[in-house]
């Protein structure tokens, strides 16, 4: 062999030996570099609807507290959206101050974005009394409040947002449609307490409700009715709530209404209903 080929052939070796120790530090590199790169998050898990044991305990809980007291008394302001002819909704709102004693008496004052309106029931009668038009309409009633709300609403179409605080089992009322609840999180705006709120689905509604953290006693409600194709907003505020105070007995019979115009107690789409008459006039008539 000669000393030329000798010479190319230690060159060769020596680049064999240089090509594969770069390429090992290469490697290496590459190595480390994956190595320092933080690990891929995993992708959040896909929300699963489904009844969230949290959220029901707070309901349970919420439920528990009021059905509990057999006298309460309480501040319902409600808003709710109306459609308009210029597309985007309209917000009436009303005020009520109820007072409830378990099992068999209810009183309602209404005022609001319209006439006032007030409402008693003593376990036999239920009272309607319109006091700006001097009306009242009074029907026998069964000695229940449960049962009183749904005799009012199928003869009388009167109908009160806050009918699921003071029902017997309000859990109940929720439980029977119940098809989704979640647990949101805490708040410390609504009511001036903290509270925990929850959202769920019961029969075509959806709503997000918030619960005082500590007292167990809802603040705020927020509703949306699924199948309203303009999903309008309607939003009932609780407040000034007074759990098992003395209440006078003469609290729930309408003394106010006792020189009133009698009217039937019909729903006032019943036009053949036997002595219906329409209310007369009066500069709140036009309100809508």
């Amino acid at each position: 062999m000669t000393c030329e080929k000798l010479k190319w052939g230690v060159t060769i070796v020596v680049l064999s030996v240089f090509l594969a120790a770069s390429g090992n530090a290469q490697q290496t590199q590459h190595t480390q570099k994956a190595a320092a790169r933080p690990a891929a998050k995993p992708a959040a898990p896909a929300f699963q609807p489904g009844l969230e044991p949290r959220a029901i305990d707070i309901l349970k809980a919420a439920s528990a507290r009021l059905a509990a007291a057999r006298s309460m008394s309480f501040t319902s302001v409600v808003s709710y959206e109306s459609p308009s002819r210029l597309g985007p909704p309209l917000v009436y709102s009303t005020r009520s101050e109820v007072t409830v004693r378990r099992p068999d008496k209810l009183r309602v004052i209404t005022s609001g974005d319209g006439p006032p309106s007030e409402f008693y029931y003593d376990g036999k009668t239920m009272t309607a009394f319109a006091p700006l038009e001097n009306l009242v309409a009074i029907a026998d009633a069964p000695p229940t409040i449960d049962a009183a709300l749904q005799v009012a609403f199928d003869s009388g179409a009167i109908y009160f947002p806050f009918t699921d605080v003071i029902v017997a089992d309000p859990y109940k009322d929720i439980a029977d449609g119940l098809k989704i609840a979640f647990y949101i999180g805490q708040s410390n705006v609504v009511g001036g307490t903290t509270t925990d709120m929850v959202a769920y689905v019961t029969g075509d509604v959806f709503i997000q409700v918030w619960i005082g953290a500590q007292d167990k006693l809802p603040r705020r409600i927020y509703a949306i009715y699924l199948n309203d194709r303009a999903q309008l907003r309607h939003v009932l505020e609780l407040s000034d709530w007074q759990l098992d105070p003395a209440i006078p007995a003469d609290t729930f019979n309408a003394a106010k209404a006792a020189g009133a115009a009698r009217i039937a107690f019909a729903r006032p789409d019943a036009s053949d209903a036997p002595g219906m008459k329409p209310p007369p006039r009066s500069k709140h008539a036009g309100t809508q």
